[in-house]
């Protein structure tokens, strides 16, 4: 049987993790994988003929003495071996808090950001970590209960840019022995044993119940599955990376919009790739799962009225022909496409950009009868104008460059940018307000706030046109 040693070369050189000439940092916890990792790099940086660098440490600073402790054993163990140390400090509870994140998930974002620092000051080609077959198990059960597709369920990579786990294929208890071996100690950190922590649980809760109750070997079992998986995924993702080129354009901000119909063509497996891809690259600090993914597919289907969807860190919105993906929050929200639609009187129209639809109603109005909205029966979203100033037809547009209005009831003319920011409407949603205009593109009803002058009933109204904006999600009555 192959040594220790022999299996971590193997895996080094099949999957190109570690090139000759290369310089490489371990990251080190001070826990029995990571220290394992580090004596096993140190030993074959020769026979590998690459450079052990050093090691990166992070102090998370969430178990008080235990993590200064943990920290200072990186540092004697770096002495001991002759080479640098990387060492910063996070306040990782502070950062969860701060990013509305679990604690876990903060922790792991604080790690890499650390990593790619220190990867920078010690110009180094690589980082290693000492995730293990175990962990590969483990995070495949993670994923299968929180309903991962087949990205998820690959599991971890053995490489991922300058990150290599080169103890992929090492069982933990085989990394133990080693250590025992060399005499070799090591940290233990206590938050590994709270079952609280979803990993924990997986770690010493299900899989010893499989392990007893369905298949002794179900690390290697699952862990083969993953790697399975890993290799069609890379097939998934070479064809999805191929379709967004054609349906995928970057927005600030990390933003993304997808060609809603060319989205809805594709075959549904990889139309999910797609998704699943475009949900990481705007916000790759939250977990998005199979329901997620399907809103984003819904609102690329022309059907039903919703036009928009909040996941886990991020919004997604039906704008014209386009899904737009962006990250929640004031720092980012992409503008609506220009657009006009005729509105026919009587009848509806469909605004998709602004996630609502326009109604026209024609009425007679009897003699003596009141003008105002109330005495019509109308609500806050709805508008009476004469049905004169629809006499050659009505369109619903959005706001253009020196546009402006007579506010019912004012003197004189006024910018629409100024109404709009009297009526306390957000930057990011000026865009969006549908503008009912008349043959002469004047603007008759800012929808939702504004009726004209020009449009305004009087004592001489014989009839009326009742215009009603109903946003996507609400039920209008039948025209």
């Amino acid at each position: 049987m192959a040594s220790l040693q022999d299996r971590v070369r193997l895996a080094i050189e099949r999957d190109a993790l570690i090139p000759p000439g290369s310089r490489v940092v371990a990251a080190v916890s001070g826990g029995s994988d990571s220290v394992a990792l580090l004596r096993l790099l140190h030993q074959l940086s020769g026979d590998c003929r690459f450079t052990l660098a050093g090691i990166a440490h992070l102090n998370h600073g969430l178990r008080g003495d235990e993590s200064d402790a943990d920290e200072a054993f990186c540092r004697e163990l770096a002495a001991g071996l002759g080479v640098a140390i990387e060492v910063a400090h996070r306040d990782v509870a502070q950062l969860a808090r701060d990013e509305h994140v679990s604690i876990e998930v903060a922790a792991r974002r604080a790690r890499y950001d650390f990593f790619a620092d220190a990867a920078r000051r010690l110009q180094i080609d690589r980082i290693a970590t000492g995730h293990t077959r175990d962990d590969q198990a483990e995070t495949f059960l993670l994923r299968v209960l929180r309903g991962a597709g087949a990205t998820g369920l690959a599991g971890i990579r053995p490489r991922r840019g300058p990150i290599v786990r080169p103890l992929l294929d090492i069982r933990r208890d085989d990394l133990l022995a080693f250590l025992a071996g060399l005499g070799q100690d090591f940290r233990t950190d206590s938050s590994n044993r709270d079952v609280r922590i979803p990993r924990n649980w997986v770690r010493h809760r299900l899989v010893p119940l499989l392990a007893e109750h369905l298949n002794a070997d179900v690390v290697e079992v699952l862990a083969r599955e993953a790697t399975v998986l890993r290799d069609e995924a890379l097939l998934l993702d070479r064809l999805a990376n191929e379709a967004a080129a054609r349906l995928e354009t970057a927005l600030p901000e990390r933003g993304v919009r997808l060609a809603a119909g060319a989205l809805a063509d594709l075959p549904v497996a990889l139309a999910r790739r797609v998704v699943r891809q475009a949900l990481a690259r705007t916000e790759d600090a939250h977990f998005h799962g199979f329901d997620h993914v399907e809103q984003v597919l819904a609102l690329a289907r022309p059907v039903g009225d919703r036009s928009a969807a909040d996941l886990p860190g991020v919004r997604v919105e039906r704008i014209g022909a386009g899904v737009v993906l962006y990250k929640r929050g004031p720092r980012f929200r992409p503008a609506a496409e220009a657009f006009r639609h005729q509105l026919p009187v009587p009848g509806r129209v469909t605004v998709p950009e602004c996630g609502c639809r326009i109604e026209a109603r024609t009425r007679k109005r009897k003699t003596g009868q009141s003008v105002s909205a109330q005495a019509l029966g109308v609500d806050r979203d709805s508008a009476v104008i004469d049905a004169g100033a629809a006499a050659g037809g009505l369109a619903v547009r959005s706001r253009r460059p020196g546009d402006s209005i007579r506010p019912l009831g004012l003197m004189g003319r006024k910018k629409l940018q100024d109404v709009l920011v009297d009526r306390k409407v957000p930057r990011g949603d000026r865009d969006r307000v549908p503008l009912v205009v008349d043959a002469d593109d004047r603007i008759l009803w800012i929808g939702g706030h504004v009726v004209a002058e020009d449009a305004c009933v009087t004592g001489r109204t014989r009839s009326v046109v009742v215009l009603k904006l109903i946003r996507n999600g609400e039920e209008g009555d039948e025209a």
